[in-house]
């Protein structure tokens, strides 16, 4: 069964390589977009670089700004 099953997703696949090539290379494109993404939020969320930078990044991007850093000893 599970042979069957792998046989039939691989040939749906092939379908759609050959029928749809341009759809196959946005879903590429929009992989790397979100891997970037992805990096960039992680960046502006990261306390190891500046608020004020991190912020301005974040408004840039439209993105959800960082929270405010806790001053240390509190």
């Amino acid at each position: 069964m599970a042979d069957t099953d792998t046989a039939y997703v691989r040939d749906l696949a092939e379908q759609l390589r050959e029928r749809y090539p341009d759809l196959i290379s946005a879903e590429r494109d929009l992989a790397l977009l979100r891997a970037r993404l992805a990096i960039v939020t992680t960046h502006i969320h990261s306390t190891d670089y500046d608020l004020t930078a991190r912020r301005a990044l974040a408004q840039a991007l439209n993105l959800p700004e960082p929270a405010q850093e806790k001053p240390h000893g509190h």
